[in-house]
């Protein structure tokens, strides 16, 4: 089945023949509901208000205009992915990076949000409009979409939906990349997640509920928001008097937390079913801007692999997770926050070879992929930058993407 235009067919759009221009811009998909008020679109309908916001709008977003013949650096033997029918993505958003490059490993991908203008919807094979995460309806839509479209994967692309989805594992009828509620639960609250790090012998800063500071408590320390994400509610307090400040200033549930003293660093990971760690790809962090990794170079760090390693294998995670931790002077390491989704700086592991769109595929399929830790490109830097889609409403109030060479339509408006 043809997909939509990607970077090359626009690049040689203007030497194509009419024939062939024609071809490319058939629809793919045909408008249709069916009993659950689902509209999927390749030629794109509107379902939900334009005003609704954007689930996952404060994700970075990807980019997939290097996508071409110099992809992912060949480190091994390229993981073979069994075919699978289509992976659907949920609360899609700005995450172009991630649902193009499940298209590279072979996969047809069906995007949902509850905005019309999340960008990763028409990067996708086909995409949905579907309710808001908190809506009855929302698992009841996503289980119409992985009956229609015979899903084997749900891979959700930001934190918002990772509670409903967890619980809902059995009722969707297609593998979920998730942990159970339980981890996940713990995961998206920083105090929780603090316990349950000291619970299993994993190193964490010094984390203590606002009642409970104690009274020669040494300074510079965070006020970190429980549940917050994307850098938000995180204020530096030099003294007792701004710790005061900022928890009196906080709006949400609030903790504090020490500073650490060392180096940060991500690591993007990946298991099985079985919690097993199939790859682990440290980073540094060069530059970060919201909570979102800007620059940042992956490295050869076996202890690094190794935190990676025996925090994922520890805790029980499964499917993708992104690391945070610090490396102290004194040579321990101090894990932050566990985010069990594909992370932000996506794009820097699949460049180096980590191959976790084609693991999940294989997981997706029944296999059982062996553990290749280590097995990636190190020394590859990512530095990142603004890119954009524009899209052209149709009379029925349709959105199409333009060419990158506007004014040049795609289609005729």
């Amino acid at each position: 089945m043809p997909r939509p235009l990607d970077r090359r067919d626009r690049e040689h759009r203007r030497d194509a023949r009419p024939d062939e221009v024609e071809r490319r811009l058939q629809p793919l998909l045909v408008a249709r509901e069916d009993d659950d008020d689902v509209g999927v679109l390749r030629r794109l309908r509107l379902r939900r208000r334009p005003d609704e916001e954007d689930e996952a709008g404060d994700e970075p977003r990807g980019d997939d205009r290097r996508r071409g013949d110099d992809g992912p650096a060949q480190h091994s033997a390229t993981v073979l992915s069994p075919p699978v029918s289509a992976v659907l993505f949920t609360c899609a958003g700005q995450r172009v990076d991630i649902v193009t490059a499940f298209q590279r490993a072979g996969a047809r991908t069906i995007a949902t949000d509850v905005n019309r203008l999340a960008p990763a919807l028409y990067h996708a094979d086909a995409h949905a409009f579907v309710p808001r995460i908190d809506d009855p309806d929302y698992v009841a839509t996503l289980r119409a979409l992985v009956h229609e479209h015979d899903v084997s994967l749900v891979v959700p692309l930001t934190d918002l939906d990772h509670s409903v989805l967890s619980r809902a594992r059995d009722r969707l009828g297609a593998l979920v990349l998730l942990p159970q509620p339980e981890l996940v639960d713990a995961l998206a609250d920083k105090w929780l997640a603090h316990l349950l790090f000291v619970e299993h012998g994993i190193g964490s800063p010094d984390t203590w509920l606002p009642a409970d500071v104690p009274a020669d408590l040494a300074f510079p320390v965070l006020v970190k928001a429980r549940r917050g994400f994307g850098s938000r509610g995180i204020y530096r307090c030099s003294d007792r008097r701004e710790l005061e400040f900022f928890l009196g200033y906080a709006t949400e549930d609030s903790m504090v937390q020490a500073c650490c003293g060392g180096e940060e660093f991500s690591i993007d990971l990946f298991c099985d079913l079985e919690s097993r760690c199939l790859n682990a790809v440290p980073r540094t962090m060069i530059e970060s801007k919201g909570g979102e990794s800007i620059k940042g170079m992956t490295i050869a760090d076996d202890e690094l692999v190794e935190v990676g390693r025996f925090v994922s294998e520890t805790i029980g995670l499964v499917g993708p997770a992104n690391v945070q931790c610090f490396r102290e002077p004194d040579g321990t390491h101090r894990v932050t926050d566990i985010n069990p989704r594909f992370g932000g700086a996506f794009p820097l592991p699949t460049a180096a070879g980590s191959r976790y769109p084609e693991l999940a595929l294989e997981l997706a399929a029944g296999g059982r992929p062996e553990p290749r830790l280590g097995d990636f490109r190190p020394d590859l830097y990512m530095t990142r930058f603004f890119s954009e889609l524009v899209l052209s409403a149709g009379p029925d109030g349709t959105l199409q993407p333009f060419a990158e060479e506007l004014p040049q339509p795609l289609v005729e408006p």
